[in-house]
């Protein structure tokens, strides 16, 4: 397995003979005014040969059509059902309905989609396209979990618990966002997110071998810095007893599992 980080939740999965990319977004900036901190890890044309695009919600950092029209069409884009219909809508065909409890397949390799917390209307009005999926990679050999937006809940990890742990198998890769928020935003923000501090609950949760944060060093934001969230993090690894076990990827590099 290949996980490459290319910023924020744009990530690209090597597994089981299929390379997969997650909420790819390689605009210049958010709305027009936050600006992109990071140049994306890949160019776009390193991607044609993908053989899925998984996104996980509507919010303009995590779906950008500008990126979707700039990568071949042939690629199928699976989505939660109300941001499949929108993105067909909005001349997507490729785009498929992605439910909760769903699964896709792609030779061996199964992908499952349960429901993060973490509202992911656009524009505050169009709640109808509020859905957040989360998903699960696996074949017989190998997983990842990649999380979207989500905050931390009693059924964040049941997922993984369903799928791995009932027939005993370990999850290789917790892929978890971690953000941070000025102490007035803190308890709001952590509804829908994930702090440093919940990331690495999740992670010690659904008892992966690996973590890899992502959804920082990318934007900066109107409260925030880009690079906030990842100086919390690495203040907390120095003395977490699991530090060796998380990888902090830059932008364009990549974790090789078989390498270990």
């Amino acid at each position: 397995m290949k996980i490459t980080y290319i910023g924020h939740a744009t990530l690209l999965i090597e597994i089981g003979g299929a390379r997969l990319l997650t909420d790819p977004n390689f605009e210049t900036s958010l709305g027009g005014f936050l600006p992109r901190v990071a140049a994306p890890g890949l160019s776009l044309d390193a991607l044609a040969d993908v053989d899925a695009i998984l996104l996980t919600h509507a919010h303009a950092d995590h779906l950008s059509f500008e990126t979707l029209a700039k990568l071949p069409a042939e690629i199928p884009v699976h989505a939660p059902p109300a941001i499949a219909r929108w993105l067909v809508q909005r001349g997507f065909p490729q785009a498929t309905a992605f439910a909760p409890n769903d699964t896709v397949r792609i030779g061996d390799l199964h992908i499952h989609a349960a429901a993060a917390r973490h509202k992911g209307n656009r524009y505050g009005f169009d709640w109808w396209r509020g859905a957040t999926n989360m998903y699960l990679i696996e074949n017989a050999t190998e997983s990842c979990f990649f999380a979207g937006d989500t905050g931390l809940g009693d059924t964040t990890h049941l997922l993984c618990d369903r799928i791995l742990r009932m027939r005993e198998q370990q999850l290789d890769v917790a892929l978890l966002p971690i953000g941070y928020a000025p102490w007035w935003k803190l308890k709001s923000f952590r509804e829908g997110h994930l702090t440093s501090e919940d990331a690495l609950e999740l992670f010690a949760r659904l008892g992966a071998k690996h973590l890899v944060p992502y959804h920082w060093g990318t934007f900066r934001h109107v409260t925030v810095g880009a690079h906030d969230a990842i100086v919390r993090f690495r203040e907390l690894m120095t003395a977490h007893p699991r530090g060796a076990d998380v990888r902090v990827l830059e932008p364009g590099e990549t974790l090789r599992l078989e390498d270990e």
